[in-house]
């Protein structure tokens, strides 16, 4: 369970005391860390009867080169600022450097908050 509420730790290091439960509202959710490969989603219901589509999976992005977008199959991660580790286990997050057949990009968008991989071209 990811709780995103106050901290239980002071700025000295002392420990805070507990005064209330956790609220709904407090609660998070793990990353999708969405990987390459064969596209799965998963749809998650979210505050205000809302919905949003995690891509766990994918291998198309949406590059923009030139100011036209072009719809491209991902091959591989080639740098991750997030992480270091994310390039090891091709993991895309927003800032990812991406190569695809259009040569290489980074991403603009949140593929585990939108669902898809938006890209611009590096090239």
């Amino acid at each position: 369970m990811q709780d995103q509420g106050r901290s239980t730790r002071k700025r000295t290091g002392g420990r805070l005391k507990h005064f209330r439960n956790r609220k709904k509202s407090e609660l998070g959710r793990l990353p999708a860390e969405t990987q390459v490969g064969e596209p799965r989603f998963r749809t998650v219901g979210v505050r205000g009867n809302g919905q949003k589509v995690r891509a766990l999976a994918t291998d198309v992005a949406n590059v923009s080169v030139d100011g036209e977008t072009v719809t491209t199959t991902i091959t591989d991660v080639v740098e991750n600022d997030a992480n270091p580790n994310y390039v090891r286990r091709n993991i895309i997050t927003k800032g990812a450097v991406i190569d695809t057949d259009e040569g290489e990009a980074r991403v603009t968008s949140r593929p585990g908050q939108t669902g898809q991989v938006n890209a611009v071209s590096l090239e």
